[in-house]
């Protein structure tokens, strides 16, 4: 077993797990936060997307060890929490799924939400071409893609307005520890499912 140290949407998180754990198990196992979906285990569909450090990460093929250290976001954290401890408020791109129909059965959601955080945090005013390259690496069974490119091109233009406080620029997280640029180097090696939303975007 290996201790681990990271936080987790702003909360400080220290667990024990086993070195095989994978992010996404600590995740949703232990944590509780099952908004981070698993689709296929194989870092083909992009449904775990969360952020590391800023950075995209495909948490099934992403060792909990890997994280120590770092800061990670998932879908829920993206979501704002007021200061008087009120009901958090929808940050400007899951409101924009909504209001561009964005979704069907929403079990990819969470990981084109992440995906597309990644890309504004960026990028704030992303063309269509930079947003469909962005999401290239999660897929949606249900549907076009043009909804979702519609989505985020809204909610930059939101978040250009001031509608909601940014996330952290890539790399930008607290993440000091031993397994921070581990953390970094599993992100980026998660690559993009080739040509899944240019098809249709």
């Amino acid at each position: 077993m290996t201790t681990i140290r990271l936080r987790v949407n702003d909360d400080a998180v220290t667990r024990e797990v086993e070195n095989r754990t994978l992010l996404v198990e600590l995740l949703r196992d232990s944590l509780g936060l099952t908004g981070t979906h698993v689709g296929c285990d194989t870092s083909q569909c992009g449904c775990c997307v969360v952020l590391v450090d800023g950075r995209p990460a495909k948490s099934c093929t992403v060792l909990a060890v890997q994280v120590d250290g770092a800061a990670v976001t998932t879908i829920e954290g993206l979501a704002r929490r007021p200061a008087d401890g009120g009901a958090p408020a929808l940050h400007p791109l899951q409101q924009a799924f909504i209001d561009c129909h964005a979704l069907q059965c929403g079990f990819c959601t969470p990981g084109m939400v992440m995906s597309a955080a990644a890309l504004l945090a960026g990028s704030p005013a992303p063309s269509d071409e930079e947003i469909v390259h962005a999401l290239e690496g999660n897929l949606c069974r249900c549907t076009g893609y043009n909804n979702i490119v519609a989505a985020v091109r809204q909610a930059a233009d939101e978040l250009a307005r001031g509608g909601a406080d940014g996330l952290p620029a890539s790399g930008s997280g607290s993440g000091s520890g031993p397994g921070s640029g581990s953390a970094t180097a599993a992100a980026t090696a998660s690559t993009p499912a080739a040509g899944s939303v240019a098809k249709e975007a």
